[in-house]
C-alpha cells in the first residue's frame, strides 16, 4: 500500500488479521466481537488513518452525521462565521462540512438551491444557508439560514440588528460634526445592506441633514467595487468628508483608495465600516466600526440546527443579535 493511496476496509482487515465483516462490526459498534479483536481493530484503524464513507454510511443508517454550511463565497464574514460554527460544533457528535460557490458571478441568484439539491439525501443531515439569495429551498433535512436577502420566513434565521448598527454608524459621524457623508451600500439582495442604507438614511432625516444621492454609491460588499465606488466620490468637485461603508471589506478600500489619492485618514476623510472582521483592527489606521457578533451567529445557527435535527422544539425560529460602535482611529471631526 502506497503511503498516499486511501486507505481502504480491506487495508485495515488484512493489517489486522482479520475479515472485512469483522471491521465492519467494529465501526459500526455491532455485536459479535470480542473485546481483544475490536482493540486490535480501533488501533489499525488509528495506526492507518482509515475513514468509512460518508456515503456509504448514509445509505446503512439514512444519516451521515454531518452538517453542511452553504457560503457564496469564502471571505472574511463567512470566515469568522465558520470559526463561530466550528466552536459550536464540537461534543455534538456531527462533523462540519463547508461548501462555497466560489463567488461565481452566475452563481449569486439561487446558488443555494442548486447546492442543496446535489446533498439532498445522502451527504448530510442538515444545513446552514449563508446570506442566501433565496429562502424559498426545497429539502428533506433541517435548515438555519444566516443573513438571509428576505425577512422572517417559514425557514428559521439569524442576523443582527443591521439598522441600529448603521444609525449609529451615521449618528457617531454627524456627532462630530459631519454633514457632507457618503455611503457604499452592499449587496442589493440582502436585506441586511437594505437596512443598512435605511438606518443611514434614516440617521440623516433625524438630523435634518439631506442625503445628497450622488454620493450614494453602490459597494457590493465587494473590495473591487467599492475601491471604484471611492475614487469616483473622492474624485468629486465637491467631495465627501466622511464615507460609511456597508461593511469593512467596503471601508478598508476605501481607505487604501483615499491614501493612493494623497488623502490623510482620518484627518482629510473620516470612515467607518461595519462587521469588525479581525482585519479592522489591524488596518491603518484601525478602523471604526460597528460590531455585529459574527461568531456568535455561526454558534447560534448551528445551536438552533442542532436542535432540529434532534427533534426538539426552538424557543425562536428569528433571532436578532445586538450590534454597537466601535470608536477607532478612522474618524475625527472634519477640518
Amino acid at each position: 500500500m502506497q503511503p498516499s493511496s486511501r486507505v481502504t476496509i480491506r487495508d485495515v482487515a488484512a493489517r489486522a488479521g482479520v475479515s472485512v465483516a469483522t471491521v465492519s462490526k467494529v465501526i459500526n459498534d455491532r455485536y459479535g466481537v470480542s473485546a481483544d479483536t475490536m482493540a486490535r481493530v480501533r488501533a489499525v484503524i488509528a495506526e492507518l488513518g482509515y475513514e468509512a464513507s460518508l456515503v456509504a454510511q448514509s445509505l446503512r443508517n439514512h444519516k451521515t452525521n454531518v452538517i453542511g454550511i452553504l457560503v457564496a463565497d469564502i471571505e472574511p464574514f463567512s470566515t469568522e462565521l465558520l470559526k463561530g460554527a466550528a466552536d459550536a460544533i464540537r461534543d455534538t457528535g456531527y462533523e462540519l462540512v463547508v461548501y462555497s460557490a466560489g463567488g461565481r458571478t452566475g452563481d449569486k441568484l439561487g446558488w443555494e438551491r442548486r447546492y442543496l439539491s446535489r446533498l439532498s439525501g445522502t451527504l448530510v443531515d442538515g444545513a446552514v444557508l449563508v446570506t442566501p439569495s433565496v429562502l424559498d429551498v426545497r429539502f428533506d433535512a433541517p435548515v438555519v439560514a444566516v443573513d438571509p436577502h428576505t425577512g422572517p420566513s417559514g425557514l428559521p434565521t439569524v442576523d443582527s440588528d443591521n439598522l441600529r448598527g448603521a444609525r449609529l454608524a451615521v449618528e457617531h459621524l454627524l456627532s462630530l460634526g459631519h454633514r457632507r457623508i457618503a455611503m457604499l451600500t452592499g449587496r442589493e439582495d440582502l436585506q441586511s445592506a437594505r437596512l443598512r442604507e435605511r438606518g443611514f438614511r434614516e440617521a440623516m432625516a433625524d438630523a435634518g441633514v439631506p442625503v445628497d444621492e450622488t454620493l450614494v454609491q453602490p459597494g457590493d460588499y465587494d473590495p473591487v467595487v467599492s475601491a471604484a465606488a471611492a475614487r469616483l466620490l473622492l474624485s468629486l468637485e465637491t467631495p465627501p468628508s466622511a464615507v460609511f461603508a456597508a461593511n469593512d471589506v467596503s471601508a478598508i478600500a476605501t481607505v487604501e483608495t483615499a491614501r493612493s489619492l494623497g488623502l490623510r485618514v482620518p484627518e482629510d476623510l473620516s470612515v467607518v465600516g461595519f462587521d469588525n472582521i479581525p482585519e479592522s483592527a489591524l488596518n491603518s489606521p484601525p478602523l471604526t466600526t460597528v460590531d455585529q457578533p459574527i461568531k456568535v451567529m455561526g454558534r447560534q445557527a448551528i445551536e438552533m440546527l442542532v436542535q432540529l435535527m434532534r427533534g426538539e422544539e426552538i424557543e425562536k425560529t428569528h433571532l436578532t443579535l445586538d450590534t454597537h460602535l466601535v470608536v477607532r482611529g478612522s474618524t475625527c471631526a472634519p477640518r
